[in-house]
């Protein structure tokens, strides 16, 4: 009885294996000119550069609130003098 399970598993693992091994087509995402390669990874590299870049721009942003916040900058004192 195990040698027939076996047996049937094995041929079954290799009717996969030949069905995978014939693999599907492959689908081309980018043009195969290599000119408008070159134009589709330049704007993804300019995509990426400019949102790392508004994550630099926002966290010193963000760190030059704290520093305000920390030195009360930000809060209006009552007996300041009016430059009249």
């Amino acid at each position: 009885m195990i040698i027939k399970a076996l047996a049937f598993i094995s041929i079954l693992f290799t009717q996969a294996m030949t069905l995978c091994a014939q693999g599907e087509q492959k689908i081309e995402v980018f043009t195969s000119v290599s000119y408008d390669r070159f134009i589709i990874y330049q704007a993804l590299v300019l995509f990426w550069a400019g949102i790392i870049g508004l994550i630099v721009i926002i966290a010193m942003k963000l760190k030059d609130l704290r520093r305000t916040r920390e030195m009360d900058i930000d809060r209006e004192e009552k007996d300041a003098p009016f430059l009249d």
